[in-house]
């Protein structure tokens, strides 16, 4: 389980390093293989072991492409995949379609989300949470949560 944010620095051939308490993890359960992809609501990066990709790709190949938030959903996630593959420190490199997608420069925040990770801009992050989205309800299964 990927969890928790950690602040890392893009190097100027526009890799990251992941950090190391995740290495082992990402080695044992994809063998270091990643798949890259941009998010569909937030201008960051969406990274995926290999694995968990391949589990949740078909679910978006069979969205309904006369629906337009679909078809939307379908281009950006599939469209800006790439698998990537970490090298022997631990560094992968970012393509510039999704630095450019998620406006990553040097500082960046990977946040652990359970299965996968975001990749921020640190910049970008910090507002995210800092401004509360008033105008987004709280789904339903989240009013039954009890924190």
């Amino acid at each position: 389980m990927y969890q928790g944010s950690h602040s890392i620095n893009m190097d100027a051939k526009g890799r990251i390093g992941v950090p190391a308490k995740y290495r082992d993890l990402l080695s044992s359960t994809c063998g270091g293989r990643i798949v890259m992809t941009a998010h569909t609501q937030d201008k960051c990066v969406l990274v995926y072991p290999e694995t968990e990709w391949q589990n949740i790709l078909p679910k978006i190949e069979a969205l309904p492409t006369f629906n337009k938030a679909a078809l939307r959903a379908q281009r950006l996630l599939i469209g800006y995949a790439c698998t990537l593959e970490l090298d022997g420190n631990g560094r992968v490199l970012v393509p510039p379609t999704l630095r450019d997608f998620a406006k990553l420069e040097k500082k960046l925040m990977l946040v652990g989300l359970g299965k996968k990770f975001e990749l921020w801009s640190e910049e970008s992050w910090l507002s995210c949470v800092a401004e509360g989205d008033d105008e987004d309800e709280l789904p339903e299964e989240m009013m039954s949560l009890s924190l």
